[in-house]
């Protein structure tokens, strides 16, 4: 064929959208889903006091190399806005919650931002409030005073699966509103070290684009429904390379309820320390599913104590969850607060047990047994934690009430010292304030199993 008869036929006809045959636009989907995301900018206000009527040069040699103020300068409060950025946001009820990063709205010092502006979709701008933030799950929550404002559905989470399609909608790099298109690249990544040592870590993997500015936005199904929240990319250049990350949205709904209801999350604790099952750990603790976490120690008087739990016990499933992991059980224990009852399922000897176990709260993990109480006359003890046994260089194996002040008119200051840990109380642990007590009044002369400087011994004490 020659080149003179070379035909190049042109398809004028126009993209029909609304064909079933041919999902040839998401735009109808992705039109309300929009709407409803938002940025989110926030600034901080440095106050600091100026001598007034003084040079400016004269005024940063006082501030920074110590000159005398003048007798006649007055001082003045001066005020300095400072801008910390700008990320995004997803309006979830109409009466305008949004849901965002902590980060987004976190200045330098680690502290809210002190002043949130949104700006919707429709170009108005409105003053927020924090409602409440959540550095460990790197979740916050806003409020804007509006009404019937678009925002967006919370699909289950937990229902995705890899190849699934997904866009990320928000403000990158402060350009405007974008969505880029992706799929679901992984589910339930953790080990990322993304929210430090102490973070709750299950995210969504994506390679749809996200960059900074993204922060705190969309990630949205292919029904326009709300399925995370983008939080962070893993990249030399600092662009996306297609590693981005978002907590999963049925993880953030509930981490917004708590924020809404209380201004905090509240986590319960069961009171162990753990460690991963790996194969040559199922094999010796039978455990076919070659999966879970090992009890190492269980603490006297916490919840899984008194529910039962023992040492050697392999946990595998949480509230019907299974649990392959420590980051896995941290997550499932977390998203209950104090107060609750858990299920939880393990294996004993390769046998399968369910145990329902009520939660401590962190805080105050012994309830009304609290810190710093008077054990014996003028004798303060306290359960040992991390930081008691940092002060007083206990082993990790110690554990009970530890002595933290003995007043100086105690009948007990000759053989009592700060430092000195009730191990057994006429040969039981105790596992409250008020079971101690009832242990040393139970006899004239109660039997004392101490440690005291890397040492056990007895001691007799008549209360």
């Amino acid at each position: 064929m020659q080149a003179a008869d070379l035909e190049l036929p042109l398809d004028s006809s126009g993209i029909k959208r609304d064909d079933p045959n041919y999902l040839t636009s998401y735009a109808p989907i992705l039109k309300p889903a929009k709407e409803a995301v938002v940025a989110v900018h926030s600034a901080s206000i440095l106050r600091y006091i100026r001598q007034r009527g003084m040079d400016p040069r004269m005024e940063m040699l006082r501030r920074y190399y110590g000159l005398p103020t003048p007798q006649r300068a007055e001082p003045e409060e001066v005020e300095r806005r400072i801008n910390e950025g700008v990320g995004s946001g997803v309006v979830i009820s109409a009466d305008g919650y949004i849901l965002t990063n902590s980060h987004v709205i976190t200045a330098r010092d680690g502290e809210p931002a002190d002043e949130l502006l949104v700006e919707l979709n429709d170009g108005r701008e409105l003053a927020a409030r924090l409602v409440g933030r959540d550095p460990s799950s790197d979740l916050a929550v806003l409020k804007v005073e509006a009404d019937g404002l678009p925002h967006l559905p919370i699909a289950d989470s937990d229902q995705l699966e890899v190849g699934d399609v997904v866009f990320a909608i928000g403000n990158p790099m402060g350009v405007g509103l974008t969505i880029t298109q992706g799929i679901v690249s992984a589910t339930k990544r953790s080990n990322l070290s993304i929210l430090g040592e102490s973070g709750y870590e299950s995210f969504i993997q994506t390679d749809a684009p996200i960059n900074p500015g993204n922060s705190g936005g969309a990630l949205v199904d292919a029904y326009g429904r709300l399925v995370g929240i983008n939080t962070a990319i893993l990249s030399r250049s600092g662009g996306s390379i297609g590693l981005g990350f978002a907590i999963p949205s049925t993880f953030a709904r509930s981490i917004a309820l708590a924020l809404v209801r209380d201004g905090e999350v509240r986590r319960g604790m069961l009171g162990v320390s753990l460690k991963d099952v790996d194969a040559t750990y199922a094999e010796a603790f039978q455990v076919p599913e070659r999966a879970g976490v090992l009890i190492q120690s269980v603490t006297e008087g916490l919840p899984a104590a008194q529910a039962g739990l023992l040492r050697g016990d392999v946990i595998v499933g949480i509230n019907g969850v299974a649990v392959k992991t420590i980051k896995d059980m941290r997550i499932q224990v977390a998203a209950s607060p104090p107060g609750e009852s858990v299920s939880v399922r393990f294996r004993r000897e390769g046998a399968l047990h369910e145990l329902d176990v009520v939660l401590a709260d962190p805080a105050n993990p012994y309830g009304e047994d609290a810190y710093e109480r008077e054990l014996l006359q003028g004798v303060h003890c306290a359960w040992v934690d991390d930081a008691l046994r940092k002060k007083y260089g206990l082993d990790r194996r110690v554990q009970g009430l530890v002595v933290v002040k003995v007043e100086a008119d105690s009948g007990f200051r000759e053989a009592i010292a700060p430092g000195l840990v009730f191990l057994e109380i006429n040969g039981v642990v105790p596992e409250s304030f008020s079971h101690a007590r009832s242990l040393l009044d139970s006899r004239p002369v109660s039997r004392v199993y101490v440690y005291y400087r890397g040492s056990v011994s007895y001691l007799a004490l008549r209360p």
